[in-house]
């Protein structure tokens, strides 16, 4: 069956939100090649859980339903997918690039004799060929990889790439798939899940978001931007000098190193735009950028731009902002 197959990841009927930034890679890259578009749902009892995908503009969904898939482990995960790429014959096979993921994704792949082609940005379609462009060197390259020969072959896409709001509606058809998978198979004990400390945020979850950079000059000077972000009702995000000078938490890190976002506005408050950040930000909706520097590489990937002091200009939208929300 010539398709482009989606496995999507929840935990506990609670979907990754990956899943749907696939999802959308998914039915753009079917649409250009002229195939159909189907998506995996893995898990014990996660027939309602695959619902949620009767409205969404696919053939099929599937429903990968067996006591093992209860809780996650890269054996039965892995022999549950190949039993399935088996089953469907897709031509592609598309992954978040979770960690868990991560984790399980290179061992189907490898049972078909294929790479996985991890953390990829872009997928675009040259002579009916998918070519999957992932970064390099933090950013500094990008590299394309052609899909050569027959498929399945495998891809993962990276966090923000595509824009989840973007997934089609429709209708499609639940079916389920038993996999064959008995307790022997499985080598791994599960674990509990690995959680954040208490205090680290997802900003990968936040639509709003106000970043501060260097430009900031001083610790003591980082209450002028957090009150904008109170303003705003944004989360506060920092480029790596802030974070390794200790003034924000790692966890608020945008970058390379840090985390990867997608918001529906990213304001950039004294970020020069070092390749390493904007790796980490440049998939957000709308972003502004406030820089003195007129030359700032921010400025080159920004919808908006102010080129200013931002310990003049910050207060000033601060102060608009309040009167806006009355």
């Amino acid at each position: 069956m010539s398709q482009v197959l989606v496995i999507t990841e929840q935990r506990d009927g609670v979907w990754h939100k990956m899943s749907w930034e696939t999802l959308v890679a998914g039915q753009e890259l079917a649409a250009s090649l002229g195939l159909s578009c189907s998506a995996a749902v893995l898990g014990a009892s996660s027939s309602s859980v695959a619902q949620q995908l009767a409205n969404k503009k696919l053939e099929k969904v599937f429903v990968l339903d067996h006591p093992l898939l209860s809780e996650y482990t890269a054996d039965a995960y892995a022999a549950a997918v190949e039993q399935l790429v088996r089953h469907t014959g897709p031509t592609l096979v598309l992954f978040p690039h979770t960690y868990q993921v991560r984790d399980f994704a290179p061992k189907v792949a490898t049972r078909f004799s294929r790479l996985l082609i991890t953390d990829v940005i872009k997928i675009r379609v040259e002579q009916q060929t998918p070519v999957f462009v992932r970064l390099l060197f933090q950013g500094k390259l990008n590299g394309e990889i052609r899909a050569a020969g027959a498929g399945p072959h495998f891809a993962s896409v990276q966090a923000g790439a595509y824009r989840a709001d973007a997934l089609q509606e429709g209708s499609s058809i639940l079916e389920t798939f038993s996999p064959s998978l008995a307790p022997e198979q499985i080598r791994a004990r599960p674990q509990a899940p690995f959680r954040e400390t208490a205090r680290a945020v997802d900003l990968s979850t936040a639509e709003l978001i106000v970043s501060v950079g260097r430009g900031i000059k001083e610790k003591e000077n980082l209450p002028l931007v957090e009150e904008l972000a109170k303003a705003l009702g944004a989360e506060l995000a920092a480029s790596r000098p802030i974070c390794d000078n200790g003034w924000l938490p790692m966890e608020r890190q945008v970058g390379s190193s840090g985390q990867t976002v997608a918001p529906k506005l990213y304001l950039a408050v004294g970020i020069s735009g070092a390749i390493q950040h904007l790796v980490g930000m440049k998939a957000a909706k709308t972003i502004v950028a406030i820089n003195k520097d007129a030359n700032a590489p921010i400025f080159e990937v920004a919808d908006i731009g102010v080129v200013g002091d931002l310990f003049e200009v910050v207060p000033a939208l601060t102060e608009e902002v309040r009167k806006l929300k009355g």
